[in-house]
C-alpha cells in the first residue's frame, strides 16, 4: 500500500469524505461562503455547502459562526473589507490619477467577491432583516469615497456628489463582471478622473 494512502473501508465501516483543510482559518471559511453565494445565490448558503467548499468539517463551520445569520453578516463584512483593500478606492494620496486605479484588477481577480455583494443587495429586497447590516457596511464604501473626494477637491463633499461617484464605480464593476470589457471600464474611469480634475481645478463648477 502506498504510504499515506487512506485505508480501505472495512466491513461495517463507512467511507468518509477526506477533510483537506481541518485547520482552515475564519477568513478561509468566509471566502468559501462568498464563493457558494456567488455561484448559487443566498439560498445555497448552508453550513454543509461552506464546509464542502472549504474542505473542512461541518462542525468547524458551526464552531466559527454559530448561526447562519452570523455567517451571512460576517461574510458580507469580509467582502466589503476585501473590496476596499483591493479597489484603491481610498489611496489617500489626494491625486485624482490614483482614484480607483485598481478597480479593473479587483473585478478580474475577485469576481466571486463582487457577485456575492450584488446577490446580497438583491436578497435584501426580499429579506428586510439583512438591510441594516447591508446599509451599515455600504456606509464604509460611501465614507471612503467621500473622504477621498474631499482630499482631491480640497473641500467638503456633499452626499449627492459622493453617492453619484460611487454609483458610477459600482455600475462599472457590475458591467465588467457581466460583460467583461476591461477596456471599457478603463475608458470610463479615465473620463471620470477628467471630470474630477475639472472640479478640483474649478470648485465653483460643483
Amino acid at each position: 500500500m502506498e504510504s499515506g494512502a487512506p485505508a480501505a473501508a472495512g466491513p461495517g465501516r463507512r467511507s468518509r469524505k477526506r477533510v483537506r483543510n481541518y485547520g482552515a482559518g475564519r477568513d478561509a471559511l468566509l471566502d468559501a461562503a462568498v464563493r457558494v453565494v456567488a455561484r448559487g445565490g443566498l439560498r445555497k448558503l448552508t453550513y454543509r455547502a461552506v464546509a464542502q467548499e472549504a474542505g473542512v468539517t461541518h462542525g468547524l463551520v458551526v464552531h466559527h459562526f454559530g448561526s447562519r445569520d452570523a455567517l451571512i453578516e460576517e461574510a458580507l463584512a469580509h467582502a466589503v473589507r476585501s473590496s476596499l483593500n483591493s479597489s484603491a478606492l481610498e489611496p489617500g494620496t489626494g491625486r485624482v490619477a490614483d482614484f480607483s486605479a485598481g478597480l479593473s484588477d479587483m473585478v478580474e481577480s475577485g469576481p466571486d467577491l463582487q457577485a456575492f455583494q450584488y446577490e446580497l443587495l438583491l436578497e435584501a429586497r426580499r429579506r428586510p432583516e439583512l438591510m441594516p447590516h447591508l446599509r451599515a457596511l455600504y456606509e464604509e464604501y460611501f465614507g471612503a469615497t467621500r473622504r477621498e473626494l474631499s482630499q482631491m477637491l480640497a473641500r467638503p463633499v456633499d452626499r449627492g456628489l459622493y453617492r453619484l461617484v460611487f454609483a458610477a464605480l459600482e455600475g462599472l464593476v457590475l458591467h465588467q463582471l457581466v460583460f467583461g470589457e476591461r477596456e471599457v471600464t478603463e475608458e470610463a474611469l479615465a473620463r471620470l478622473r477628467e471630470l474630477l480634475q475639472q472640479l478640483a481645478a474649478d470648485p465653483d463648477e460643483a
